[in-house]
């Protein structure tokens, strides 16, 4: 037994207390940061959510009551004029003024028809009174400060266009207050005047509808009907929407047209026909506002009143029932405008970036499926043959820092091999006695090197430096071999341009749920990539826990790197840049024990997941390698970043569409969807599972791994980016183990 110097540039810590300590400090820097992570997915379905709520999506309520009792309402009030005004707890109506046409506008403002039905009002110098819809107002705010700038008027149609005699008193003054807030948003005003959807004219109402007015009046409001409609919304022809408008025997009238909800072609070339009309019959044009001043000044002794003038002819501002927005309404009003706009402009840059990531993923399913089963085919041949066997003595290196509860098992595991190798168990400072358990094994081609606490790199560094072999294999303190793995393992240097070797990493803690989740990750995952990265001859990573180096080249490429928290990956990438070609060898298998808990398991894949990202950015002057050593930088670092980082980063939001989609837009269609991709996943693990020999009964986890298990492997991953962003660090983190991955016997595996 040797206890050289500490390694060069390895961090040590004096005593477990200073490591535990630097933990609980490390786990505290990265709360911040996992609360970000968590924010920035709120936030997204928050824009996705506020984006069906204004496009009637969420919350929407599609049902019209049509032919209800109207025994309820007065006769008074189906004969009433089209304004009703409250005024000292009553409500009083009115009737345009004969010779006096209000135009009004429904269900807008609407980008292709309002500014079209905006400009022939100008042209023909009339007002209109636009009754707007809330949703439609956030969305298009330009178009309402155009509607008010102009000297029309506005109204509230409502926030989602829903039928209000449905809706609690609550959900009533959420619609009026909401369809104020945009209007204040977009045009810096607010507006008195209220026109319900599904409702035009006073004989239409009906027991229920008459509640909703009732208490749209007790809020202040004017509810305006109308006493001629154009039926434009039928779509009838010009001529007869224009013939409809006309009132009779020279009454005044509210008459409704719309500048949205559907086709309205014909009512933009039947408009200015109608005006023309209208005023050659010697009609005046006013709003609501302008009628009941009119009527005011009818009602009153020389039309004055204070000597102000009341005449329908005084500006606008005097007639309007708009008055400007001050306060806190104007600023959340500006808010929720800024707010649908950053909606409307992110769900759909991220619904199609959704739309190219799932094609993507589609595709890597099919390329993983086609490139697996060549690679299968061909390292299964008879006649395949890496070259002359590979007989001569390797070194296996077993990093340990407290493993007392494996280390046994993993040294018997080796003992029981065909190969004939050396083993050195680099002892990293472990406090539970780990070295002293491998000693008193008794093995007499096992040593035990000692070395103060510097971290993984640094044990595995010292172990290449004590290994008497050129090639060398390294594996995990809290892994076993079959007897034949390394035998398996080293056949790949008969090849001489192989310089690293990736073996088959199983879960030998597989009984529990969250251990066949990662056994299901395992065979799906990390060994069918490897099949279609081995054969596109870029794979990232060999993993931890099986690998094989030549021992020349690891030193060539300076070690295992600790310039990053995944050494596996970062040394990989190495050998590809330093031009040896890095292979999957499926027969050589071992078997790992997998964090048993889901705090164990985030802590395992949170490093894996930022060291993997500082890998690639150490390397990230692999893109501009020439020659065959920059196959890597052309081929895996792109594919390694796509499928590794940028599609499970977004993966968590189609699952929040397909929730979205499932409860707000259509839940058979949603459902089918999620569950076609899902048979395509467990068909590909399926073949994965038949490649390597795997019991099927596992996959009918696979449902539930989706539902659960992929959700916290995103969050993971969101966390790391975040963590990387924003430039924190991240030190290695000991898992707590079990020893219950026995010792394997040939062609059985442990823990199976």
């Amino acid at each position: 037994m040797t206890k050289p110097p500490a390694p060069r540039g390895g961090r040590r810590h004096a005593n477990p207390s200073r490591i535990a300590r630097m933990g609980r400090r490390a786990a505290t820097l990265q709360r911040p940061r996992t609360l970000l992570a968590l924010l920035l997915l709120l936030a997204l379905s928050c824009a996705l959510l506020l984006d069906g709520y204004v496009r009637g999506e969420v919350f929407n309520d599609h049902r019209v009551r049509d032919g209800a009792a109207y025994d309820q309402v007065s006769d008074s009030v189906l004969d009433s004029g089209p304004i009703w005004t409250s005024r000292n707890g009553k409500v009083q109506d009115e009737s345009v003024p004969d010779k006096t046409i209000v135009l009004t506008f429904d269900d807008g403002p609407n980008p292709e028809y309002t500014s079209k039905v905006l400009d022939i009002l100008d042209e023909n110098d009339v007002p209109g009174t636009f009754f707007l819809v809330g949703s439609m107002a956030a969305r298009y705010p330009d178009l309402v400060k155009q509607t008010v700038d102009q000297g029309n008027e506005v109204g509230i149609h409502s926030f989602s266009h829903v039928d209000l005699s449905y809706q609690s008193y609550a959900r009533l003054k959420r619609e009026l207050k909401q369809t104020q807030l945009a209007i204040a948003g977009a045009a810096g005003v607010t507006t008195t005047l209220f026109r319900a959807p599904y409702s035009s004219e006073t004989d239409a109402i009906d027991n229920y509808s008459l509640g909703v007015y009732k208490k749209v009046a007790k809020l202040g409001y004017t509810s305006v009907f109308i006493d001629t409609d154009s039926d434009d919304w039928k779509q009838p022809g010009v001529k007869s929407i224009v013939d409809t408008a006309t009132p009779k025997s020279g009454k005044g009238a509210s008459v409704l047209f719309h500048d949205a909800g559907g086709d309205r072609d014909q009512t933009l070339k039947a408009l200015p026909q109608y005006i023309k009309k209208m005023k050659a019959k010697g009609y005046t044009f006013t709003t609501v506002s302008g009628a009941q001043a009119m009527n005011q000044k009818a009602r009153m002794p020389g039309g004055e009143r204070g000597g102000r003038s009341l005449d329908p002819t005084s500006t606008a501002a005097e007639q309007s029932a708009m008055h400007k927005a001050t306060g806190s309404l104007l600023y959340v009003g500006k808010s929720l405008i800024v707010a649908t706009a950053i909606a409307e402009w992110t769900m759909p840059v991220l619904s199609g970036f959704l739309a190219v990531v799932g094609a993507a993923v589609l595709a890597r399913f099919l390329l993983m499926l086609l490139v697996a089963r060549r690679h299968y085919r061909q390292r299964n041949r008879p006649s395949f043959s890496w070259g002359p066997p590979v007989t001569r003595p390797v070194s296996v290196i077993v990093p340990a820092y407290n493993e007392k509860e494996c280390i046994a098992n993993t040294v018997n595991s080796l003992m029981a091999g065909t190969h004939p190798i050396e083993v050195i168990v680099v002892d990293d400072g472990s406090s539970d006695g780990t070295a002293e358990i491998v000693e008193s094994l008794g093995h007499p081609n096992v040593r035990v090197v000692r070395q103060e606490n510097a971290g993984k790199s640094a044990a595995l560094n010292n172990g290449v430096r004590h290994a008497r072999y050129d090639i060398v294999v390294m594996m995990d303190g809290d892994t076993v071999f079959e007897p034949d793995t390394v035998a398996k393992l080293v056949q790949p240097f008969a090849d001489p341009e192989v310089g690293a070797v990736s073996g088959n990493a199983k879960v030998g803690n597989r009984r529990t749920l969250i251990g066949a989740w990662q056994h299901i990750e395992y065979v799906m995952g990390f060994n069918l990539d490897r099949r279609m990265y081995d054969t596109l001859r870029c794979m990232p990573t060999i993993p931890g826990a099986i690998g094989a180096f030549r021992r020349d080249a690891v030193l060539a490429a300076g070690g295992m790197s600790e310039d990053t928290l995944a050494e596996d990956t970062d040394i990989t990438i190495a050998m590809h840049r330093a031009g040896w070609r890095v292979v999957y060898e499926e027969h050589a298998r071992a078997w790992t024990e997998a964090p048993g808990s889901f705090k164990q398991l985030w802590s395992q894949r949170y490093r894996w997941s930022y060291g993997t990202m500082q890998a690639l950015w150490k390397h990230r002057k692999s893109l501009t390698d020439k020659g065959p050593s920059g196959r890597f930088g052309r081929v895996g670092m792109p594919l390694v970043v796509l499928f590794q980082i940028v599609t499970p980063v977004f993966a968590p939001l189609i699952d929040v569409f397909t929730v979205y989609s499932m409860i707000f837009v259509d839940f058979k269609a949603s459902l089918l969807a999620w569950l076609a991709v899902l048979g395509v996943q467990l068909a590909c693990a399926a073949y994965a599972f038949r490649l390597d020999k795997e019991k099927y009964r596992y996959l009918l986890m696979l449902p539930l791994q989706q539902l659960a298990y992929r959700q916290m492997m995103y969050l993971v991953l969101i966390h790391s980016c975040v963590t990387a962003l924003t430039g924190g660090r991240l030190r290695w983190q000991k898992l707590k183990r079990t020893g219950e991955v026995g010792t394997p016997t040939a062609g059985t595996g442990a823990g199976r």
